[in-house]
């Protein structure tokens, strides 16, 4: 008895086998499953993702109206009531929870991860400061509350033209990626019924335009490529300084290239 007990007890090379080692392990929660998952997203889509989330929650909480009283972007009381706060919940608030919030939630994260992943934490914190600082001012002359839609435009626009020929689903199409957001634009249009649901994506377009031109066309032209973040940002959220940081995002785009070409990339707009 005890003599074949011991022999079962170890391994084919004679080690003691260790037992009960995965019957000890506490099964994991789904909370807990959650928050490795809310932990392992980039850090600054994470800071992104969760603002959106508290500001729907205040919307939920204080009803439309106040929501809107206090969230939305208001040049005047931004300005001279120095409510600082304004464009950054313009950039966030993405109405109340429904299909279409879960989609754009899903799509911020999508192509803010895409971003963040390829270019660096630091220039994407670039990227984001320089979205909401234009289309802070075109939403305000526009007499747009709220502007995140315009920022998963400016995202996506961005994403597609570093590789606008490459094929993507989107619906039931097989699309050119530089098509995408216009795709997209025309899809809402339709479902609203009313052409004024293209300005979100036009501001967008725009505003993602102006970041890829003068980072990614003007420096091939002979211009000087000015949106670099400080070196001291770049050690700090990237922990590379600034020749490196450029060497690897251009690394991170040419590795995306290759994966997409390939046929292992994820369909991007697909719903």
């Amino acid at each position: 008895g005890n003599d074949s007990q011991k022999k079962r007890e170890k391994t084919a090379t004679g080690k003691a086998k260790v037992r009960g080692t995965v019957k000890d392990e506490p099964p994991k929660s789904a909370v807990s499953d959650t928050l490795t998952k809310y932990k392992a997203i980039l850090p600054l889509t994470r800071i992104y993702i969760t603002m959106v989330g508290i500001v729907t929650l205040l919307g939920l909480v204080l009803g439309e109206e106040l929501a809107q009283g206090l969230l939305a972007l208001d040049p005047i009381r931004t300005i001279n009531g120095l409510e600082l706060w304004r464009p950054v919940t313009a950039a966030c608030f993405l109405g109340p929870p429904s299909i279409g919030w879960l989609m754009n939630a899903y799509y911020l994260f999508e192509y803010g991860s895409s971003l963040e992943r390829a270019f660096g934490t630091a220039q994407h914190l670039l990227f984001l400061s320089i979205q909401i600082a234009f289309l802070s001012v075109c939403s305000a002359f526009f007499g747009q509350p709220f502007f995140a839609q315009s920022v998963i435009t400016s995202m996506l626009h961005v994403l597609s033209r570093s590789m606008p020929n490459q094929k993507v689903k989107w619906l039931i199409f097989t699309v050119p990626y530089w098509t995408l957001p216009y795709g997209l634009m025309a899809s809402d249009v339709l479902q609203a019924g009313n052409a004024a649901a293209a300005l979100p994506h036009v501001l967008g377009i725009m505003s993602g335009h102006l970041y890829f031109f003068h980072k990614n066309v003007w420096p091939k032209v002979g211009g000087e490529d000015w949106l670099c973040p400080p070196d001291f940002l770049r050690r700090r959220l990237d922990g590379v300084g600034d020749d490196e940081g450029r060497s690897r995002s251009k690394e991170s785009i040419s590795n995306a290239l290759k994966a997409r070409k390939k046929g292992r990339g994820k369909k991007l707009g697909g719903s």
